[in-house]
This record gives structure tokens, C-alpha cells and sequence, in this order.
């Protein structure tokens, strides 16, 4: 009987990034495949540490879920992925697809704020609908008392602060996280 060989670092990081560029809501925000240079070393970390990673988001997707009864809960999924700088954000949620799909930027965030950026997409998933408005300010008070982080003030619609609540820290270079080089690399759990 022949072995089937394992997949490298390389060839699995690389088939995970490709999955969720699929599941994003546009395929340019996971752009750096296209650069060699950078794209190998990205792989090779993310096949080695993206399970690691995703079961640590998940816990924080859990937590959010368990702000609600079952009935509540909508379908949601929760990966991480480098995004790219361009857009200049640090998580997405695809709203189009089931399950919802919940895209956070690790390398962006430092591990003890990741909650945080968790929790602002899973209001966007809870609603289905983007946007900062009523609603999402009322789903995100609800999630930041239930979760112990800081809850929102009255802000209006139009607010910057939504953009980043409840609050974290932005880091700037994510690739550096991504490719084994940040202080918080490579395993986060530790």
C-alpha cells in the first residue's frame, strides 16, 4: 500500500489562503499571493500555525455566539487571513455567503485584543447588514457588557469611532506577523 505524501508548509498554507481569498467578499483583499517574495515564507507560516490561530478565534466567535440564545445565533464562520493594506482594514464580514464568514487580520491586532475585533464583526454577522447604524450600536452593547469590554457611547451613524469598537490596537505591519517575524509570532496561544 502506498503512503499518499503530506502536503508541505508550503502547499497548505498556500490551498488555505486560496479557500479564503474564495470566501472573501472580494479576492483582492488577500492580494500578496501574487509576489513571490513574500508569498512563500507567508504560506509556510500559515501551514504550520493557521490551525493554532483559527481555534483561538473560534473560542472568541464562541464567545460572542453565547451572547445569545440558540435560536438567536445566525450561521457563522470564522477564519483568519492577511489583508491587504489597501483596503485598511483589520477583519470583513462577507454577508453574501453561508455561513457568514468572519475574516480577522491577526497580524493587525494584537492577541489580547483580538476579542475585540471579533466582536465588531459578529455584530455586522448578527444583523446581516453593514453599516454602523442603530441597530449595530444596540447588537455591539449588548455583545461588549455581556463580553466585558467597553461598551459603547450614543454615537451617531456617522461616527469614526465605530470603525474600531470596541477598542484595539492596530498594528501596522501585518505581514510581519504573517511570515514568523512579529514579537507575537508564531503561536499566539502562548
Amino acid at each position: 500500500m502506498n503512503a499518499v505524501p503530506q502536503a508541505t508548509g508550503f502547499e497548505r498554507g498556500l490551498a488555505y489562503l486560496d479557500r479564503v481569498r474564495s470566501l472573501a467578499p472580494h479576492p483582492d483583499l488577500i492580494d500578496f499571493v501574487h509576489d513571490p517574495g513574500i508569498r512563500t515564507p507567508v504560506c509556510i507560516w500559515v501551514g504550520a500555525h493557521i490551525d493554532a490561530v483559527n481555534g483561538q478565534l473560534y473560542q472568541c466567535l464562541s464567545a460572542c455566539q453565547d451572547c445569545f440564545h440558540p435560536w438567536q445565533r445566525p450561521s457563522v464562520q470564522i477564519l483568519a487571513a492577511p489583508l491587504a493594506q489597501c483596503f485598511g482594514i483589520d477583519g470583513v464580514c462577507n454577508l453574501h455567503i453561508r455561513p457568514i464568514t468572519i475574516l480577522v487580520d491577526v497580524g493587525r491586532v494584537l492577541p489580547q485584543d483580538w476579542l475585540a475585533l471579533v466582536v465588531h464583526e459578529y455584530a455586522h454577522a448578527y444583523l446581516g447588514v453593514p453599516g454602523h447604524h442603530a441597530d449595530f450600536g444596540r447588537i455591539l452593547t449588548h455583545l461588549c457588557l455581556a463580553l466585558d469590554l467597553p461598551s459603547p457611547s450614543a454615537f451617531s451613524p456617522d461616527d469614526p469611532r465605530w470603525r474600531a469598537f470596541p477598542p484595539y490596537r492596530s498594528l501596522p505591519d501585518s505581514l510581519l506577523f504573517w511570515s514568523g517575524g512579529a514579537p507575537h509570532s508564531p503561536s499566539p496561544l502562548d
